[in-house]
């Protein structure tokens, strides 16, 4: 966290893997600019100051209802974004090859029911690398070739998302002909309290900026999605092509 904030702005802060961000102005209670700006905690007088003062501190633990099982043999690096805030991909989850990770969902208490967004690296890219802000020298970061996004509703309900990047097909992408080296598979823990279609991305077997079966699109770019029920886990398993 920058404890040198500007007096009267908000400082950004990374939680650690598998927990989402506690803080943000209350008076803001929809996803729109530039209020969705204003996360992490404020700055009053030289003082850092938690603007929501009956919520968990700094950071709280997700409903542990999402995990990454990485069947590639390098680490993957799952990137969530500071939202509110810049939604700059600054919290890592780093899952080792062939191990397996909680992803923080956040449930109906986050800023403005909200769910959570991850960029997804390329085997072998670490944190270090993929967590940050990039550039058309490589797929990582915000130029990643796929996102994945997750939310609980009070029912216990777990909505979970992948898909193709948008901006890795944008005109000015060097990758956007580029099949990358692996793929993504979303299914439930429990296949009896699963709702949708199989979700699965392989460039290999369908091409680029295609799903296995679902394929609806957002901003030119092609997902798919599935519902877990009854509170039960979704995995997002990472394999090679």
């Amino acid at each position: 966290m920058d404890q040198e904030c500007e007096d009267g702005k908000w400082c950004q802060y990374a939680c650690p893997p598998g927990q989402l961000m506690a803080q943000w102005n209350p008076k803001v209670t929809t996803y729109s600019y530039p209020g969705s700006q204003d996360g992490g905690v404020y700055c009053n007088g030289g003082e850092l100051e938690l603007k929501v003062k009956d919520h968990k501190g700094y950071c709280y633990d997700g409903t542990g209802t999402a995990k990454v099982n990485n069947k590639a043999s390098s680490n993957v690096a799952f990137c969530q974004t500071v939202l509110p805030g810049n939604e700059a991909m600054l919290i890592p989850t780093d899952v080792d090859g062939g191990s397996t990770e909680t992803l923080a969902v956040p449930g109906t208490d986050y800023w403005a029911k909200t769910a959570a967004h991850y960029y997804i690296n390329p085997p072998g890219v670490s944190v270090e690398e993929g967590c940050v802000w990039g550039s058309t020298s490589n797929p990582y970061g915000n130029w990643s070739p796929y996102v994945a996004g997750f939310n609980q509703d009070d029912s216990g309900s777990t909505f979970a998302k992948i898909g193709w990047n948008p901006i890795y097909f944008e005109d000015s992408s060097p990758f956007k002909n580029k099949k990358p080296s692996f793929g993504l598979r979303l299914k439930c823990e429990d296949e009896g309290s699963c709702n949708g279609d199989e979700c699965e991305i392989n460039p290999k077997k369908v091409g680029l900026n295609k799903c296995s079966t679902q394929n609806l699109k957002s901003d030119g770019a092609a997902w798919c999605s599935i519902t877990a029920t009854g509170n039960s886990k979704v995995i997002v398993e990472v394999f090679e092509v």
